[in-house]
């Protein structure tokens, strides 16, 4: 009895996110996101794999990209490492690295930009706000020069003001739910819907 109880704790969450509308269930699990107390920092942590973590309490902009997935049991650091791996010559070359690392690839924004286009939808950048829909990724440039790339979730809050989508995103205070989407250059435009998750294999 206790067996079947242990079993069932993990297979029912995924059953209703496997049941349940996959951008409402990733738009709340990026504002659930905002409850938790993260110090960013970039540094690079040795992590386990798969579904490795940096310190729970430590964090950046991707971080809360690939801990939202992992709440609906999606696991980035391997689907990345796998997709980087069998196509590491689609991947920037921007650190100087000749493999794959799994620590850390999955963690940094240019390399999310090339997977969600291969992997999902690329979708059109455009200034307005009704074609950003509830857990679509949006990209951003937070300096002109392209030097320091962002990414965050757009979730299915809206500012009744101005009809802006608010966005989950992490820059530096930790993981908030603002109305920033046209404050930076947007450089990208994603929708990330794995077909497993939503019982199709």
């Amino acid at each position: 009895m206790k067996l079947v109880i242990l079993l069932l704790c993990f297979i029912v969450p995924f059953q209703t996110y496997a049941t349940a509308d996959f951008s409402a269930s990733l738009s709340e699990a990026a504002v659930n996101r905002t409850k938790h107390n993260i110090t960013y920092d970039p540094s690079y942590f040795p992590i386990s794999y798969p579904n490795g973590d940096v310190p729970s309490d430590k964090g950046v902009c991707t971080d809360v990209v690939i801990r939202s997935y992992r709440a609906i049991g999606i696991d980035l650091q391997k689907l990345v490492h796998e997709d980087m791996n069998n196509n590491f010559s689609k991947y920037p070359k921007d650190w100087g690295l000749k493999r794959t690392d799994k620590n850390i690839d999955h963690r940094r924004v240019p390399n999310l930009r090339v997977f969600f286009t291969r992997n999902g939808q690329k979708l059109k950048i455009s200034d307005n706000p009704s074609d950003y829909k509830a857990g679509d990724l949006v990209t951003w440039s937070v300096r002109e020069n392209g030097s320091l790339p962002h990414i965050g979730i757009v979730t299915d809050k809206i500012n009744s003001e101005n009809n802006h989508p608010l966005i989950v995103h992490n820059i530096g205070n930790g993981p908030k739910l603002e109305d920033m989407l046209f404050d930076y250059r947007i450089t990208g435009h994603y929708r990330y819907e794995p077909n497993y998750i939503k019982g199709n294999n």
